[in-house]
């Protein structure tokens, strides 16, 4: 009998115990590189909302904005490696594991909102598919604002560009910088307010907002808004750590990223000409460059075109004839 009664009495702990931990729930820490206003981050952070909500509770999601948890150059192995269960990247970033990851970044090869989208489309199964093999599901991904040129100097032509210190954020935009004669410095976004307080960067190629983010006015006078490309942030979770969910909270996080990427490009092209107000309401001179600057811009962009299909091979080709036939 009492042996029959520890039984019972162990059983009845284990069930608590399972009890107990599914009311507490399933939490994810989701690390981000950008800063809390960043219009990605206010969209993680609703997504983050919208999964809480849809779980009552089963779910919670935790965002570290800023690089706070890891570095932007971090994130990706992280959430690999089990470190964190979600995470953000600019997918470019990456293009070094997989020309793939770097077709959103090539100049002037999608120059709009809708080439952007198209692009995507053409190009989102096969990451996807390569990221799967990597561990990673991929839940939506958001564009930034067109790339254009900040300068510390006034630029005519790329020979102005010509010795500048360069900063780069990705092989791209590092392959930029050697086709135009630049000294090429790696600093991500979270760091760039200090690589120009230092004299570090003095001329860079990314987003309106990111320039915004980092007040890049206060050591930088000009804004080429030459709309060269549109990069893509992209959320992604565990494999592992999606699968261990039940099905229900499965699909409230799909619906919730499903609606994140309507969210994200519509915040995006929304908020691109309220960003460009912004840095001429600091004193910048935005204009959208030279025809000369231009056109040397889009030759280079197509070196770079036929560069990554000749590096992303027959996966590249068809994505490249999905895109444009």
């Amino acid at each position: 009998m009492r042996a029959t009664l520890a039984s019972f009495a162990a059983a009845a702990t284990l069930v608590a115990a399972h009890v107990t931990a599914a009311a507490q729930g399933v939490k994810w820490d989701m690390p981000t590189a950008y800063p809390a206003g960043n219009f990605h981050t206010v969209n993680i952070l609703m997504f983050a909302k919208d999964v809480e909500r849809a779980t009552g509770g089963k779910l919670t999601i935790t965002v570290h904005d800023n690089g706070s948890l890891f570095k932007a150059n971090e994130i990706k192995r992280a959430v690999q490696s089990g470190q964190a269960q979600i995470g953000e990247v600019i997918i470019s970033n990456f293009s070094n594991e997989n020309p793939l990851f770097g077709v959103d970044s090539i100049p002037f090869l999608a120059t709009s909102y809708a080439d952007a989208r198209k692009l995507w489309n053409a190009s989102r199964p096969a990451i996807e598919a390569a990221l799967d093999k990597q561990g990673l599901k991929v839940l939506y991904a958001v564009p930034w604002p067109p790339q254009g040129i900040f300068s510390a100097k006034p630029i005519g032509s790329v020979a102005d560009l010509k010795g500048a210190k360069w900063r780069a954020y990705n092989p791209n935009t590092s392959r930029i910088a050697q086709l135009i004669g630049a000294q090429s410095v790696t600093i991500q976004a979270a760091e760039l307010t200090q690589a120009l307080a230092t004299g570090a960067v003095n001329a860079f190629m990314t987003s309106a907002a990111t320039g915004y983010d980092s007040k890049v006015w206060e050591q930088v006078k000009y804004f080429y808004d030459v709309a060269a490309w549109l990069p893509k942030n992209v959320v992604f979770v565990s494999k592992r750590a999606f699968d261990a969910l039940d099905e229900p909270t499965k699909q409230a996080v799909l619906k919730a990223a499903a609606d994140a990427e309507v969210r994200g490009w519509r915040e995006s092209e929304e908020k691109t000409a309220w960003y460009l107000d912004q840095l001429r309401k600091n004193g910048m001179t935005v204009d959208k460059g030279s025809p000369q600057l231009r056109s040397e811009l889009r030759a280079i962009g197509e070196t770079m075109i036929q560069e990554w299909s000749q590096q992303a091979g027959a996966q590249g080709a068809a994505i490249l004839k999905a895109y444009r036939p």
